[in-house]
């Protein structure tokens, strides 16, 4: 008996949709959409850089935050 291994995006596809998992590994059928899958997996590549931006944004703004309040903070003291 040939051991057949199932990947984790075969899983995945699975729990997508049964059928197309089948067509695909039984009957040897591919996507007819590929160009659709492409411009997806590019639309997720852009989405996530601009997420990872975002973040790294939120951080830059929270430390320039922390320093004004800790800036002010020292001012105060030292004026007193």
């Amino acid at each position: 008996m040939s051991e057949q291994w199932v990947r984790a995006s075969e899983i995945a596809d699975y729990v997508y949709c049964r059928r197309s998992w089948w067509l695909k590994r039984a009957q040897g059928y591919s996507s007819q959409n590929v160009r659709e899958m492409q411009m997806g997996t590019r639309y997720h590549e852009e989405h996530g850089r601009f997420l990872q931006k975002s973040i790294w944004a939120k951080r830059l703004a929270y430390a320039l935050l922390f320093g004004m309040v800790a800036f002010i903070t020292f001012q105060i003291l030292m004026n007193s």
